[in-house]
């Protein structure tokens, strides 16, 4: 008789309204890793299994699904990338008494308190958008405008780039992309960051920016990462190309990175090395402390780098302090190619 599994709870936007592409890169690596696990013989002989959720970037539908995965009996939750459903799954998770290891959500205040049940491999938006602003300035942007929805994540690093910028706000769900622009070229920003939903309206607005002539030499940036996917290339073509965004690569992959590469399907975004990361971490912790929680013991070495968790001041959870950034855009000569800009 079979050893029983040692089942891992998913929680990932497989489904509109959550970005799709994401959340199947980020299953994509969780995958791949129970398969290596697994193949080298599991966890003491057991093998790892995923019992995975669609959260579809709904908190509510994910609070009830880290109820459902608790009760199942899991011994450690995993994933998600919008920070959002982050959030909630680690209030819940914190709650519960349940181990969350967030992938690839970077909200700064995943929990209102500090906890030792939740641990995060992104970086905090802090940082990503405080390298993203140091960009925009050493590129000569001190106005910028935003387009944005109403959210916590878009609100946040709204004023993580005041801090550096002028900034003018621009209402993505108020506007039409034609009146938008017209609200931009009377800015004179020289700059448009895209701080909403992908494919809608970010491509509408794309569009509507790039065949406008009064914004001829206005830069289009994406912190948050929309032209890191495919699906961007596929629907943008040349438009998607010389837009700015954030990625969480080294400028080298380690040789475990690149053998995940060659592995996976397709180009590999960013989010699929995360989720390999993630249950490569909750693998050594299972091997060697018999649970998941024991943040402070991690040493494990990752696609992207040697991973270890610390306290992080203002960080509530535990937090891998040196993941890497890239600013980044697709290279408007040959937009399947990417361009590293800036690096911290």
């Amino acid at each position: 008789m079979p050893a029983p599994a040692i089942q891992i709870g998913v929680l990932a936007p497989l489904t509109p309204p959550g970005w799709s592409e994401a959340g199947l890169n980020l299953l994509a690596g969780m995958e791949l890793a129970v398969r290596d696990v697994n193949e080298a013989g599991g966890i003491t002989g057991r093998p790892l299994e995923l019992l995975i959720r669609d959260t579809a970037a709904d908190p509510s539908r994910a609070s009830a699904a880290v109820d459902e995965l608790a009760a199942l009996g899991v011994v450690a939750l995993a994933g998600e990338y919008h920070s959002v459903v982050a959030r909630a799954v680690a209030a819940r998770a914190d709650a519960l008494g349940v181990p969350f290891l967030c992938s690839s959500a970077v909200l700064d205040d995943l929990t209102e308190e500090p906890t030792d049940w939740v641990a995060r491999l992104a970086p905090p938006q802090s940082r990503g958008w405080r390298l993203y602003a140091d960009y925009l300035l050493g590129a000569g942007h001190t106005h910028i405008a935003v387009a944005s929805q109403p959210s916590v994540y878009w609100a946040t690093g709204t004023t993580i780039l005041r801090e550096y910028i002028a900034v003018t706000d621009l209402d993505a769900g108020a506007l039409t992309p034609e009146a938008l622009c017209d609200e931009l070229a009377d800015s004179h920003a020289t700059a448009l960051l895209l701080l909403v939903g992908h494919p809608m309206p970010a491509v509408p607005i794309v569009k509507a920016v790039r065949q406008d002539p009064r914004l001829t030499g206005v830069l289009l940036g994406a912190p948050a990462g929309q032209p890191e996917f495919s699906e961007w290339a596929e629907l943008l073509g040349d438009d998607g190309a010389g837009i700015p965004f954030l990625r969480y690569l080294p400028e080298r992959l380690t040789a475990l990175g690149e053998r995940v590469r060659e592995q996976l399907p397709d180009a590999p975004s960013f989010v699929a090395f995360e989720g390999y990361d993630t249950i490569t971490v909750l693998a050594d912790l299972l091997r060697s402390h018999g649970k998941a929680a024991a943040w402070s013991s991690v040493a494990v070495d990752g696609t992207r780098g040697k991973i270890q968790f610390s306290r992080v001041p203002g960080i509530s959870v535990w937090q891998w302090p040196a993941p890497p950034i890239q600013v980044a855009d697709r290279d408007p000569t040959a937009p399947d190619r990417f361009r590293i800009l800036p690096a911290g």
